[in-house]
């Protein structure tokens, strides 16, 4: 049930940005930071669901404590002129795929499980005849 409310989540998002207006050079680093640093919280959401230890509180200061601190590196480097958050990159970057690499894993565990059920009932089946 969570899952699904972090996807419509996303999904409502990603339609509020496709519909907004043009961001100015000026600001698109910031936003782009604060939306690594979203998507790093999203995807570290989705893979403490299936890890079974998700705090709602946890996942919210994240999401906000993340985004904020990636903004305040932008701002520092830029103050100075020293590209600082390109780190913040790296890093939430380098979670992103850890998290998604755990959320991959799940699934193919699942999907291999179903598959090795189905087969086991369908050879006690044929067992059976």
């Amino acid at each position: 049930m969570v899952i699904v409310a972090i996807i419509v989540g996303c999904l409502i998002g990603a339609f509020i940005g496709i519909n907004a207006p043009t961001i100015s050079y000026t600001y698109s680093s910031y936003l782009a930071i604060a939306i690594i640093a979203a998507l790093d919280s999203v995807f570290g959401g989705i893979a403490s669901v299936i890890n079974k230890k998700f705090d709602i509180k946890i996942f919210i200061s994240g999401f906000f404590g993340n985004a904020i601190l990636a903004i305040l590196l932008t701002i520092l480097g830029q103050k100075l002129n020293v590209d600082i958050y390109l780190a913040a990159i790296v890093v939430f970057v380098w979670r992103m795929f850890m998290n998604l690499g755990t959320i991959r894993r799940y699934y193919v565990e699942k999907w291999t499980n179903k598959i090795k059920s189905l087969k086991s009932n369908k050879d006690n089946k044929q067992a059976e005849k």
